[in-house]
């Protein structure tokens, strides 16, 4: 893959983490966590730069550093299926999943960025638009939050013309329901409300919650069972009430995890995380998978790159518009989107993802 001109070969690639602490503590089902680590990659080639992320920790910065940085050095920064192969075959000895997946998204956001640039056009007229906006939905209700700050947050969302918001539920099942009833109060009636245990119940559990949950216009029922308990998602996705869809994929790192939950019929809605199933290009073969199965991809969090793709696939549900990573996005990124009525336009105006990295505004939460 070496070329003998330098116009476009990668010249310089650099890697730094950073711990930001959330604005109040944050809970799921099964998980809680009060800072969030952002890896930044930068890639340099033709006196241009791409910029990727992912959401991980400090040892896939490493990862990153000393096992990516050296496949993609000194090769054509437009070659991107190429140096996706070479990465991948660069971690066989240590397994494609976890930090060396979230590793190689990261990398390769940075490569879909920097080809953009190259070329001077903005990442979704690369890809090649199918759509000029997608829809979002608010996304936070972490089982942390006392009623009215949840009340708050999802109503905040509503008057901004976000049409669908999700909250979390599962850590105390026993307050569930009235949770996801203060939900409601505060959303109105027309509001769509999904809700996502992060795999926290059981097997029956879920279905009970499945009924009680449709009795407040719950439209959208996200990893009700864990994700790898494929014959329970199927369970539920086949039991539940109608107008209720069973959504789940977050935690896939490559393609045979989505064709398993495909496979399965586990879900009506498989999600697909860019920063986790090995980057826009790990993304976009997800959309295709779910496509042969006539089904839509939804966009797990990181809503600054997933506008992007998620223009340029068939099928598409609205992307998640989460909390945690809008506010780390606003807060050191230039060019940031704010949805319009609810929709995600990506900026035309900018070339690649549109946003630039605030490396002054990020020093202090350098880890």
């Amino acid at each position: 893959m070496r070329i003998s001109s330098t116009a476009s070969v990668i010249d310089n690639v650099k890697v730094a983490a950073y711990r930001i602490p959330t604005d109040s503590p944050e809970a799921d089902g099964t998980y809680a966590w009060k800072a969030t680590i952002l890896v930044v990659v930068e890639i340099a080639a033709g006196g241009q730069q791409g910029v990727g992320y992912t959401y991980a920790n400090r040892a896939t910065a490493e990862f990153i550093r000393e096992t990516l940085a050296p496949v993609v050095q000194d090769h054509d920064a437009l070659q991107i299926p190429g140096l996706w192969e070479m990465m991948i075959a660069g971690v066989r000895n240590l397994g494609h999943s976890g930090i060396a997946a979230m590793a190689i998204s990261a990398v390769d956001i940075a490569l879909w960025d920097l080809k953009a640039h190259l070329l001077g056009l903005p990442l979704v007229s690369l890809l090649g638009a199918v759509r000029d906006a997608v829809p979002v939905y608010g996304s936070g209700g972490f089982t942390t939050y006392p009623k009215e700050q949840l009340q708050a947050q999802l109503h905040g969302w509503v008057e901004q013309g976000i049409r669908c918001v999700k909250m979390k539920v599962g850590a105390s099942p026993a307050d569930d329901l009235g949770r996801v009833r203060a939900a409601r109060e505060a959303i109105g009636p027309e509001t769509q409300l999904y809700v996502d245990a992060n795999g926290a119940y059981s097997r029956k559990q879920a279905l009970a919650w499945a009924n009680a949950f449709h009795e407040y216009g719950v439209t959208w029922f996200e990893e009700p069972v864990p994700a790898d308990d494929l014959d329970g998602l199927r369970l539920i996705r086949d039991r539940a009430p109608a107008g209720m869809d069973i959504a789940a994929g977050e935690y896939g790192y490559d393609q045979a995890y989505f064709h398993r939950m495909l496979a399965a019929g586990a879900v009506d809605v498989l999600q697909a995380d860019v920063t986790r199933c090995a980057g826009i290009t790990g993304f976009l073969r997800a959309a295709v998978l779910a496509n042969t199965y006539g089904l839509p991809l939804s966009a797990h969090t990181a809503p600054s790159v997933h506008i992007h793709p998620c223009c340029a696939i068939s099928q598409v549900r609205p992307l998640e518009y989460f909390h945690d990573h809008v506010r780390i996005e606003q807060m050191l990124f230039d060019g940031v989107l704010t949805p319009v009525s609810g929709m995600l336009h990506p900026d035309l105006s900018r070339s690649g993802l549109g946003i630039v990295f605030k490396h002054a505004d990020a020093e202090r939460y350098a880890v």
